[in-house]
C-alpha cells in the first residue's frame, strides 16, 4: 500500500498509525504544489493528502477513514480494540479533533479565503487564534480531569491526529507552554519511536 502524504500535512496521522499497528505502507511524499498536478488527481481527484492507494485503481480518502482502515489491520489491541464502546470513543475524539480543531485553523492557515482586505484578514485571524486557545484550554483540562498520558486514557488512534495538531500551534502566537498538559502529551508522543519515524518518513523534522 502506498500512503501520498506531503510534509506539515495532516496525512502524518495515518502514517503514525501504520507503524503502532505494524502495517506494511510506503509514504509517498508530494513536493507542494503536485497534489493538484494530473498525476495525482487521478489518484485522488480531491487534490488533498492523505490518500491511501490500497491497490491500483482502489484508493482511500479522507485521514479518518484511513486511520480506521489502517488500525483494522493492525494484530494490536490498543490500536485495533475488539471493544465498540472503545470504538465510540476514539470517533468522537477524532470527529472533534477533525471537524473543530482541524477546521479552526482555516483562518491561519488561509484568511484570505474568508476575507480579501489585510484588516479584515487581520480581523479573522484574531477570532481564529480566540477561538484556537479555547480548544486547547478544553483539551488541556480534559488531560487534567483524567490523569491520563494519552487523550483516552490507553493510546489510541486518536492520539496520532492530535500530536498533529499540537505541532501546529507553534506557527501561531499561541504557546503550547500556556497548556501543560497538552504540552506533556507532545513532548511524551515526540519521543515514540515509531513518531519519529514517521517524522522521518514523512521528511519532516521536529
Amino acid at each position: 500500500m502506498r500512503l501520498f502524504a506531503m510534509p506539515g500535512t495532516c496525512a502524518l496521522a495515518p502514517n503514525i498509525v501504520a507503524l503502532w499497528g505494524g502495517v506494511d505502507v510506503t509514504v509517498v511524499n508530494l513536493a507542494r504544489g503536485d497534489h493538484r498536478e494530473p498525476a495525482y488527481l487521478a489518484i485522488n481527484p480531491k487534490g488533498q493528502v492523505p490518500a491511501l492507494e490500497i491497490a491500483p485503481g482502489n484508493v482511500l480518502t479522507e485521514a479518518s477513514a484511513i486511520m480506521r482502515y489502517l488500525a483494522a489491520l493492525s494484530p494490536h489491541a490498543d490500536i485495533n480494540p475488539q471493544d465498540l464502546k472503545r470504538w465510540a470513543r476514539i470517533d468522537e475524539a477524532l470527529s472533534y479533533f477533525i471537524s473543530e480543531v482541524h477546521a479552526g485553523f482555516g483562518g491561519h492557515f488561509a484568511s484570505y479565503r474568508f476575507a480579501e482586505s489585510d484588516s479584515a484578514q487581520a480581523e479573522v485571524k484574531a477570532a481564529t487564534y480566540q477561538k484556537i486557545a479555547e480548544h486547547f484550554s478544553r483539551i488541556d483540562a480534559h488531560f487534567a480531569n483524567h490523569g491520563a498520558d494519552y487523550y483516552l486514557g490507553g493510546r489510541s488512534i486518536a492520539d496520532a491526529y492530535l500530536f498533529v495538531i499540537t505541532r501546529w500551534i507553534d506557527g501561531t502566537p499561541l504557546s503550547i507552554c500556556e497548556y501543560p498538559n497538552v504540552a506533556t502529551f507532545r513532548e511524551r508522543m515526540s519521543v515514540d519511536v515509531d513518531v519519529r519515524q514517521a517524522i522521518k518518513r514523512q521528511e519532516m523534522t521536529g
